[in-house]
C-alpha cells in the first residue's frame, strides 16, 4: 500500500495507491505520469502490494518513504534515481542477499544523485566482475546510513569521486570481507568526496584489504570499534592515502596477530590531493596483537603539502610498536602499555579504576573538537561520557561492564 501524505493545499491532487494484484508495468506508468506531489509511504514485502524492492525503486517519487518488511530478499537489487528518499527496514532487520545478482555490475543498491537516508537494512554477498561488488554504491549527493549491516561484500560501501558528495554512517557494522586474493576487499572504500563521518560503528574481520579506506577531503571518525579481531587479516585498519582533514576521536583501533602489514593508521601513502591536510588524533586506543611490533601511526610526510600538521593528544597504545617516535607532529599525553594490558579477548578496552594513568592526560577544553563527549558501546553505538574528575588516555573513560 502506498499511503500519501499531502499538505492541505494538495488535497485535490490524485492519490497514489498500489493494490495487490496490479500489473507492475501499469503501476509504474501511473506513478510516473501522475501529477501528484504528495509524499507517500510505500511498503514492500512478500505479502504487500509491492512485493519487491526493485519495484519500489521504480515506483518511489521524490520525498517518499520506502518501508521494507522483515525477511530475506534474494537477488532483489535496485538502482535509486530519486532526488530525495528515505528507506527504512522494519524490525527485525530485513536482509538483502545478492544471490549472484548485482545492479549495474556495481552493488546490491546503487544511489545515483540525491539525498538518501537508509535505516536498518542488512547487505550480504555482493560480487561484481571487477571484484568491487558493494552492498551500496554511492555516486553523488548525500547519503546517511544508520543501523545497517554489511557482511561478506567485496566492499561494504563504495563511493564515486565527486567533491560535493557527503557520506554519514552511524551505528552500523562492516564485517566478513571475502577471502579473495586477486583484489583488495575493503570493508569501506570512500573516494575523493567532500566528507565522510562515521560514528558508533564497528569494523572487523577484514581480509588483505583495509577496514576503512578514505580519500575524502574531510574524514571524521568518532567513537568507533575498528578492531580486526581474532582471525582477521586486514592490512591497514584506517587508511587515509591522500591526506585530507582527518579527525579521529575516541576510537578503538586495532590489528590482529595475522596481519601482513604492521601499520595501523596510514596517512598520505598515495600522494597529495587536498591542499589543507591535517591529522588530529585524540583519546584513541590503538592496539596490536602482532608480536613483531606495530607501526601504530605512519605518516608519509614527503607526500603531503607543506604545512600539513599532525597532532596526537591523550592516545593509548597497547602492544609492541612505535607511535610518536615514528611520525612527525605535535604529541602530548600519549602512553604505551604492554601487550595484554587490556582484556581485548572480551572486547573490554577499559583501564581499571585504580589505573596509575588516571589523571595523566593533557587537558582539553570543553567544546574543543578533540575532547570526546561519548564512547563506543557494544554491540554497536555510542553513549555519552559522564562527568569525569580524572580523565585517562585512550577511548574509554568508563568500564564496559
Amino acid at each position: 500500500m502506498a499511503i500519501p501524505r499531502c499538505n492541505m493545499n494538495q488535497a485535490n491532487e490524485p492519490e497514489r495507491r498500489i493494490t495487490k494484484g496490479w500489473n507492475i508495468t501499469a503501476a509504474v506508468t501511473l506513478a510516473l505520469s501522475s501529477s501528484a506531489v504528495c509524499a507517500a509511504t510505500l511498503t514492500v514485502g512478500p505479502s504487500e502490494a509491492i512485493m519487491t524492492i526493485a519495484a519500489a525503486a521504480l515506483l518511489a517519487k521524490d520525498g517518499d518513504t520506502v518501508m521494507i518488511m522483515p525477511g530475506e530478499y534474494r537477488g532483489d537489487v535496485a538502482v535509486w534515481h530519486q532526488k530525495r528518499l528515505s528507506i527504512i527496514g522494519v524490525a527485525p532487520r530485513p536482509v538483502l542477499v545478492a544471490d549472484g545478482k548485482i545492479a549495474e555490475d556495481k552493488a546490491i543498491w546503487v544511489f545515483k544523485d540525491g539525498e538518501f537516508d537508509v535505516d536498518n537494512i542488512e547487505f550480504r554477498g555482493a560480487r561484481a566482475e571487477d571484484r568491487n561488488g558493494a552492498g551500496i554504491r554511492f555516486e553523488h549527493g548525500r547519503l546517511s546510513v544508520r543501523n545497517a549491516v554489511f557482511s561478506d561484500n567485496q566492499t561494504g560501501i563504495l563511493t564515486a569521486n565527486f567533491e560535493d558528495a557527503h557520506l554519514s554512517i552511524t551505528d552500523s557494522v562492516f564485517t566478513q570481507a571475502p577471502e579473495q586474493f586477486d583484489s583488495l576487499p575493503h570493508l569501506l572504500y570512500v573516494g575523493r568526496i567532500g566528507s565522510v563521518e562515521i560514528t558508533g560503528s564497528r569494523f572487523h574481520a577484514g581480509h588483505i584489504g583495509h577496514l576503512i579506506k578514505s580519500r575524502a577531503r574531510q574524514t571524521t571518525l568518532r567513537y568507533n570499534l575498528i578492531y580486526d579481531g581474532p582471525g582477521g587479516k586486514a592490512s591497514y585498519e584506517v587508511d587515509l592515502p591522500n591526506g585530507g582533514d582527518a579527525l579521529l576521536v575516541g576510537n578503538i583501533i586495532g590489528q590482529s596477530s595475522d596481519t601482513d602489514n604492521p601499520t595501523v593508521i596510514a596517512y598520505g601513502a598515495e600522494g597529495n590531493v587536498w591542499p589543507n591536510s591535517r591529522l588530529r588524533l585524540a583519546h584513541n586506543t590503538l592496539l596490536s596483537d602482532n608480536l613483531i611490533g606495530a607501526w601504530f601511526l605512519r605518516v608519509w610526510e614527503e607526500n603531503l603539502p607543506d604545512g600539513a600538521n599532525v597532532i596526537g593528544i591523550n592516545n593509548l597504545t597497547v602492544g609492541l610498536g612505535l607511535f610518536t617516535l615514528a611520525a612527525p607532529g605535535e604529541f602530548s599525553g600519549n602512553f604505551p602499555l604492554l601487550p595484554g594490558a587490556l582484556a581485548g579477548d572480551i572486547l573490554d578496552f577499559s583501564l581499571p579504576g585504580d589505573s596509575l594513568l588516571r589523571g595523566w592526560v593533557d587537558p582539553i577544553a570543553e567544546g574543543d573538537p578533540l575532547r570526546p563527549t561519548a564512547e563506543f558501546t557494544l554491540p554497536v553505538g555510542s553513549r555519552p561520557i559522564p562527568a569525569q574528575d580524572e580523565w585517562v588516555p585512550g577511548a574509554r573513560q568508563t568500564a564496559l561492564y
